[in-house]
């Protein structure tokens, strides 16, 4: 079968490699979407970074580069193993790509998403969406039912956007601004949304990105090239700041700029993953004793988001930019994000 496997920083290949067949306990997904991600295109530009290298495989699969890449995937189960119950061949599904040890604190807690060993399926080995076909256990199988593949491959973004928004823990009614309106803060803003946010804010420079804002729930869109955002935010809240805010950059000009627009008290959210190590004025968070917290992947919250976009809460396809062929993965999906990133929000690849 053929798979997209990463080799090294700007070497992905889409090769011949053998159908993985599932084990007890596990269930083999044919793919149908995969959505490229930001993590891929950190990979592929500057890698390897999160991928293990054969100095220092992964520790729980023993994966090493060349590895199989994709994440954001859906698909139709295709086999499954002894001992599995409650999904059947033809079953349309979403996974949760964990690798995760189980026995450390984080996951005794059921944070399995800050495992001290964590892997992500897509990053660790030899199974990722961008293949034909591949093998998780079934623990981390979602059914979709009523949902399309493609909706399916937007389950796993919004849940990162859902789960900061949890976090959070904003309240009805609230304030809330996001900064950045990629596909995290796209997604984000939807999840505030149905959370019942009150106002939502949205920081973006690039034009285009401006426009798809709106439609995934904010009320105002501020450039901060044209204006002062933490000043602009205090207007809009009688003085006050918005009661929380979400990074989702990864610049460090970006995280002053929401911590500045945080109310006394309020809580500053980072949802992004960052590339270098962050220059950042921490007395900013003490004078307003604000909560910086981070904010991972997710845990345990596949079920509630597959809900909001089964119930309309949340159009996920409006962020579907592009579809792909496998074999046109790194032209026209990797090089078009990476040239074109402030017109796509989501391209899937149809392995």
């Amino acid at each position: 079968m053929k798979a997209a496997r990463f080799h090294g920083r700007g070497d992905v290949r889409v090769e011949d490699v053998p159908e993985p067949t599932p084990a007890a306990g596990q269930v083999q997904v044919a793919v149908e979407w995969c959505g490229i991600c930001g993590t891929d295109l950190h990979e592929f530009l500057d890698g390897p970074i999160f991928t293990p290298t054969p100095q220092a495989p992964h520790p729980l699969t023993g994966g090493a580069i060349p590895i199989t890449l994709g994440h954001e995937f859906s698909g139709v189960v295709a086999g499954v193993g002894s001992g599995v119950t409650g999904v059947s061949e033809g079953d349309r599904v979403v996974v949760e790509p964990y690798d995760v040890c189980g026995t450390c604190v984080a996951c005794r807690a059921g944070r399995y998403n800050v495992c001290r060993q964590l892997g992500f399926i897509g990053l660790d080995g030899d199974q990722g969406g961008f293949a034909e076909k591949m093998v998780v256990d079934q623990r981390w199988v979602h059914r979709i039912d009523d949902l399309s593949t493609e909706q399916g491959a937007l389950v796993e973004p919004l849940a990162v956007g859902y789960h900061a928004t949890k976090l959070s823990g904003i309240e009805r009614g609230q304030t809330a601004a996001v900064f950045g309106s990629g596909p995290i803060g796209l997604v984000t803003a939807a999840a505030l949304r149905a959370a019942g946010a009150g106002q939502i804010v949205v920081v973006e420079p690039a034009d285009a990105r401006k426009a798809k804002a709106p439609g995934a729930g904010a009320d105002v869109v501020l450039d901060p090239t044209q204006e002062d955002v933490p000043e602009r935010i205090r207007e809009l809240t009688d003085g006050a700041g918005a009661d929380v805010t979400f990074e989702c950059a990864g610049l460090d000009p970006v995280l002053a700029q929401a911590v500045a627009s945080t109310r006394p008290g309020g809580t500053c959210v980072n949802v992004s993953i960052w590339g270098h190590p962050a220059t950042f004025d921490v007395n900013s968070l003490v004078f307003s004793e604000i909560n910086l917290i981070g904010s991972l992947a997710y845990a345990g919250r596949h079920p509630e988001v597959i809900e909001l976009i089964r119930d309309g809460v949340v159009d996920v396809e409006q962020f579907i930019t592009g579809r792909i062929a496998l074999d046109d993965i790194v032209e026209q999906g990797f090089r078009e994000l990476i040239d074109h990133k402030e017109t796509n929000v989501k391209i899937l690849v149809h392995p």
